[in-house]
């Protein structure tokens, strides 16, 4: 057993003593201890009849190492001696990013790269480079079928799980094809679109052919599938009531719009479930007031695997704790991280659902954000607060203090000869946004590789640098095994 300073609190860090830091022996003993287990590793090299794609928008290197830090500190320990659930996983390398058309990629390229194998441009989802951004033109005939599409030609189940709303771009990367990610109801196309046979995400969600249609879907974006005037109301200009089509597909159709309506699904009669539990983003878990009817990401995951898992053939499914990346923008650290732990509590949900000797699961980012932790506060102070040690603040060359996360861009306050000087009170406030380099009105997303972190079938193979859309490749390779073959046009 690990402890942490504090209390001697245990939790899964070394074993140190309060306000010292690890011993030589703990640090020996853990190094000892992870030899010992790499040792013992045998590559799974079998196929994986089960895909669970955990995707952390947003979630950088740094927001991985603050988000450690802040989860083990809300559970009363220094923060650096803490795990969190993926990062428990065996096997790990680093993904590039960019986009065809950029060095640092928007959402839409991200996870297109990810779940078609091939890259696009910033903007536009499950179609080539070919396209151009808000033109439809010939984006139909440039689509690019998603591995969620080939699994479920090869008979297994698919879902999403978000907290954003459920057309947004990464969700949309499992189902989607479109030139223009905010196309996302059928108000959002001008009319070159509609000339040219461009369709609308929320449609395609609901409107894909049986074979390749999703099987559960959890998230927000309730307008985006609502008629514009209609009770209630939402923004389609078709008249469409797109949740009571899902419905009208199977006779074990359910739509859920609550976190208990959500609980009460019995899974053994619910083959096609859609829950659409707020009109965009699902809010915060830090904001009580609004969060309550609405289901954690854990909780989604968790039914989500209950329904898909009753195929026999098996399932694949994606879960994007989206508002990592929300809350980046905004440059609230305190939120982002938040929901770095909820995605930690999601995976170890997955993982303790199945087992790493038939289900694949991958943890990784679709881009990074600009957010950095600086050097200047000793171990145990929080993380969100002022750098300091021993009560003494640090200080910039213009004599005041500063946060220890910090961003490269956006809306951040405070410091600087035209703000107020900082407190401790001031910003371990979960409103407040961390100061950033460059004022902008939203965070820029960052360039950097971003982490990946595997288990299961095939997991051995998710090592070194590589292009994101390698994760493709290792996804559609353990759904064939090694001797398999891929039955689609475009793997001949």
């Amino acid at each position: 057993m690990r402890a942490l300073w504090g209390g001697m609190i245990a939790l899964t860090g070394l074993a140190v003593v309060a306000m010292a830091g690890p011993s030589a022996d703990a640090y020996d003993a853990d190094g000892r201890a992870h030899l010992e287990a790499a040792l013992k590793r045998l590559p799974n090299t079998g196929k994986a009849k089960n895909i669970i794609l955990f995707i952390g928008d947003g979630m950088g290197i740094n927001s991985v190492t603050a988000g450690r830090i802040f989860a083990g500190q809300q559970r009363g320990g220094n923060g650096v001696t803490y795990d969190l659930a993926f990062e428990k996983l065996p096997y790990t390398g680093f993904s590039r990013t960019h986009s065809t058309d950029q060095y640092v990629t928007d959402s839409a390229n991200g996870i297109s790269a990810i779940t078609t194998g091939v890259k696009t441009i910033n903007g536009a989802i499950g179609v080539d480079a070919s396209v151009k951004r808000e033109t439809c033109g010939k984006a139909p005939k440039a689509a690019i079928p998603t591995i969620f599409e080939e699994a479920k030609r090869r008979g297994l189940s698919a879902g999403v799980v978000t907290t954003s709303g459920v057309t947004d771009a990464t969700p949309a990367g499992a189902y989607g094809h479109t030139p223009e990610r905010s196309w996302r109801a059928d108000s959002d196309l001008p009319p070159e679109a509609v000339e040219h046979g461009c369709i609308d995400l929320a449609r395609q969600l609901v409107d894909a052919p049986a074979e390749i249609r999703m099987d559960v879907v959890l998230g927000g974006d309730r307008y985006e599938f609502l008629p514009a005037g209609g009770e209630p109301t939402g923004v389609r200009r078709d008249g469409r009531d797109l949740t009571k089509a899902w419905l009208s597909q199977s006779p074990r159709a359910t739509y859920v719009e609550t976190d208990a309506a959500l609980v009460a699904i019995d899974p053994a009669k619910t083959d096609h479930l859609l829950g659409l539990f707020a009109t965009g983003d699902l809010p915060s878990p830090v904001d009580a007031e609004y969060h309550k009817n609405v289901p954690s990401l854990s909780d989604m995951t968790r039914k989500a695997i209950e329904v898909l898992k009753r195929n026999p053939k098996g399932f694949i499914l994606m879960v994007e704790s989206a508002s990592i990346d929300k809350w980046h923008h905004r440059n609230n650290a305190y939120r982002a991280l938040t929901d770095v732990d909820e995605l930690s509590k999601a995976v170890a949900v997955a993982a303790e659902m199945t087992g790493d000797s038939d289900t694949l699961i991958i943890v990784t980012a679709d881009h990074s954000h600009g957010l950095t932790l600086s050097a200047g506060s000793a171990i145990g102070e929080p993380v969100l607060g002022l750098a300091q040690s021993d009560g003494v603040l640090k200080r910039d060359r213009l004599g005041n203090p500063y946060t220890i996360l910090s961003y490269a861009t956006g809306p951040g306050e405070g410091g600087g000869e035209d703000h107020p000087l900082l407190d401790e009170k001031m910003v371990l406030d979960p409103n407040f946004k961390q100061q950033a380099l460059i004022p902008m009105n939203s965070a820029q997303h960052a360039g950097e590789d971003v982490p990946v972190y595997a288990r299961g079938p095939q997991a051995y193979l998710i090592s070194g640098s590589f292009e994101s859309t390698y994760l493709y490749q290792v996804m559609r390779h353990a759904l064939q095994g090694e001797s398999g073959k891929c039955r689609h046009r475009r793997c001949r």
